[in-house]
């Protein structure tokens, strides 16, 4: 009797005309389903996408197509490349903007910048620690001039500990803190060995006469 109560408070189907010979021969608790075809785009995404993984896998597994590995050392390998050029646009000494940085005071503001940025490797006055001594003749990765100095502190030399510093302080700042540096070569101050090759005195271009007297300690060597 239940039953019957339940069957008589069903709903009534309703199924349009044209959708009756769609209609399957089953439903779930009350759920019909017409059986309607999968759209046209559908189909064609479904199969040609069974078409393209047949040569995908060909392609990939007997033709020699590169992995993931390969393909991304490749793209890496431009990036690199593409690094390298601007780093050598960009990091081009500019005598006459030096020049310039010096003669507005740039000494003195490069050992600002060398206290605040360089003295955990290379110690007040420059006399070494973690880095080279950059009071003494002898220089690691440049002549000991500003134009050889320039491109180790705007590039680094990672390999051996020099961090790069373009990005970190501004170029302006660079140009003040090499200046700095000039001020300290040849003064020989008790600090750390001597390391790379040695540079005559006079070898080198030092700060303007006006500013050599200022203090000096930066990072280039």
């Amino acid at each position: 009797m239940s039953d019957n109560h339940s069957n008589t408070n069903e709903p009534a189907l309703h199924v349009e005309e044209d959708e009756k010979h769609l209609l399957l021969d089953h439903n779930y608790d009350g759920i019909h389903e017409l059986d309607h075809n999968l759209p046209n785009w559908w189909q064609f995404t479904f199969y040609g996408a069974i078409v393209f993984s047949v040569f995908y896998f060909i392609f990939y597994q007997f033709l020699g197509g590169p992995t993931l590995r390969e393909e991304f050392q490749k793209e890496y390998a431009k990036i690199e490349t593409l690094q390298a050029e601007l780093k050598k646009k960009s990091g081009g000494f500019d005598a006459e903007l030096y020049a310039k940085i010096v003669a507005d005071g740039g000494v003195k503001k490069g050992e600002e910048v060398f206290v605040a940025n360089c003295v955990a490797c290379h110690k007040e006055q420059g006399i070494g620690d973690i880095g080279p001594n950059l009071t003494d003749k002898y220089w690691i990765n440049s002549k000991g001039t500003p134009e050889t100095n320039y491109p180790v502190v705007f590039n680094g030399v990672p390999e051996n500990g020099m961090p790069t510093w373009a990005g970190v302080i501004s170029t302006e700042e660079i140009y003040q803190v090499i200046s700095y540096v000039q001020t300290l070569h040849n003064k020989n101050l008790p600090g750390k060995e001597p390391q790379g090759e040695p540079v005559e005195e006079g070898a080198t271009t030092d700060a303007p006469a006006a500013e050599a007297a200022e203090p000096a300690a930066p990072a280039a060597q």
